[in-house]
């Protein structure tokens, strides 16, 4: 019993990890389009987020935790709008540096791997119920 407490342990840091992931996504996506309202100004970047395996003593497991959120440093989106506020001398605005299609293939990665521990969990659940009622 033991190992399927460690087992849903293990899956609930995975489903911890993967919801982070999704916010870091729906925020990316949600500022897609967003542009800056002055030329000296920077549009949106990109979150990354990244993960690692800690130990954790109490379940005696490794399990994901965030390592953390970052900015992606790749170059920022040209779009030719010369009446817009912030475009330069060359009618040209940065635009974010995200890409919807990239973006949503990450959020379907992150709900997989989501429903993925969620089945680890309620597996775990189930054998743990049959094993009791085994016992009665």
């Amino acid at each position: 019993m033991d190992d399927l407490n460690k087992a849903s342990e293990i899956a609930v840091s995975g489903l911890k990890a993967q919801a982070e992931r999704l916010r870091v996504v729906s925020e990316n996506l949600a500022n897609a389009d967003s542009l800056p309202t002055a030329p000296d100004q920077m549009p949106y970047r990109r979150k990354i987020i990244t993960f690692r395996d800690v130990l954790d003593k109490t379940v005696g497991a490794d399990v994901v935790k965030v390592a953390k959120v970052d900015v992606d440093r790749s170059q920022f989106q040209k779009i030719y709008q010369p009446n817009h506020p912030a475009a330069d001398a060359s009618g040209y605005v940065l635009a974010p540096n995200v890409n919807s299609l990239v973006e949503l293939m990450d959020m379907r990665e992150a709900e997989r791997s989501y429903q993925a521990n969620l089945d680890v969990i309620t597996t775990s659940r189930t054998m743990l119920t049959n094993t009791i009622n085994l016992l009665k």
